[in-house]
């Protein structure tokens, strides 16, 4: 942590000598006030700093420090945590620096194909809903669509498109966000990918139609927001997150309902060749090493 950090804690070679046995340092720090250092950091700076000495150990375990990181909503959150009244008492029993834990760690819900989490360093709220968790035109037909295992899906599955005339994948989801501004994108693949001998390679015999028309993505939400935008669909063989829009979230104790939508069904020419991995959604610009495409945004007529 550098060399002030050493002074501090009385370890400074020579000025540690001079100042002798009665010498001050950052070990007698009280508890309190190391509790109040520890609400200005992020959650992993906390379990860093809880390894220096024992006061700031001793405060990284108080419930008022750890309250102040989890969400206003956090009660409703931990309602998904755990059934039944073993998990009603487990809840109850739980320290905020456990819940914290816990919800830090994915939380399925919506028969296994919905989760969310909080994002470790900063205490936000992530969210993922499968490809079996949407809508998807002609998923039962396996002409068009097919289940594909895969262990590049968080889910374990994607959807994968040989072809098809119409284009569309809907989703929603009902859920108490807690207050901020978050961005929803539509996690998708061009091309078939499988591994040979260890290799990932992808295969782009089914890719067609993309360029023709772009894709149009819609989201609204229950209290009147609205985004419309399209882009063509690019970039064979990687894994690409198209931005479907931003809402707001302001009334944390209040469900809102999301629809969205993702379409091309221009029917005058087929379209195929693409994985549809999931839906996230996430605290807007904390997303920093995904390949994120912003598409266009259009007039909502």
């Amino acid at each position: 942590m550098g060399a002030w950090v050493s002074v501090l804690l009385g370890v400074d070679g020579g000025a540690a000598a001079a100042a002798g046995p009665a010498a001050v340092g950052l070990g007698d720090l009280p508890e309190l006030c190391a509790a109040e250092v520890l609400l200005r950091l992020d959650p992993p700076e906390i379990c860093r700093l809880a390894r220096l000495n024992h006061a700031f150990r001793g405060a990284a375990g108080a419930d008022f420090v750890w309250e102040a990181k989890l969400p206003e909503n956090y009660r409703y959150l931990m309602e998904f945590v755990g059934s039944g009244e073993e998990g009603k008492r487990r809840r109850r029993r739980a320290g905020k620096k456990e819940i914290y834990a816990r919800l830090a760690r994915p939380v399925p819900f919506g028969d296994g194909t919905k989760e969310f989490w909080l994002d470790k360093n900063k205490g936000q709220i992530c969210m993922a809903l499968s490809s079996k968790a949407l809508v998807i035109t002609g998923i039962d037909d396996r002409r068009y669509w097919q289940h594909m295992p895969t262990s590049e899906s968080r889910f374990q599955s994607v959807a994968y498109l040989q072809q098809i005339w119409w284009f569309e994948v809907v989703g929603e989801v009902d859920f108490c966000f807690p207050v901020g501004t978050y961005s929803l994108y539509f996690r998708v693949h061009l091309g078939k990918f499988y591994k040979r001998f260890g290799r990932r390679l992808c295969s782009s015999e089914h890719i067609h139609g993309w360029d023709k028309k772009p894709v149009r993505f819609q989201l609204s939400t229950s209290d009147g927001q609205h985004m419309l935008s399209q882009c063509y669909l690019e970039e064979p063989g990687s894994w690409v997150l198209y931005h479907a829009g931003d809402f707001v979230a302001s009334k944390p104790d209040q469900p809102m309902k999301l629809k969205f939508s993702m379409a091309q069904i221009d029917c005058t020419h087929t379209k195929g060749g693409l994985c549809v991995d999931s839906v996230l959604i996430y605290p807007k610009g904390s997303l920093q090493q995904e390949r994120v495409v912003r598409s266009k945004k259009r007039e909502c007529r």
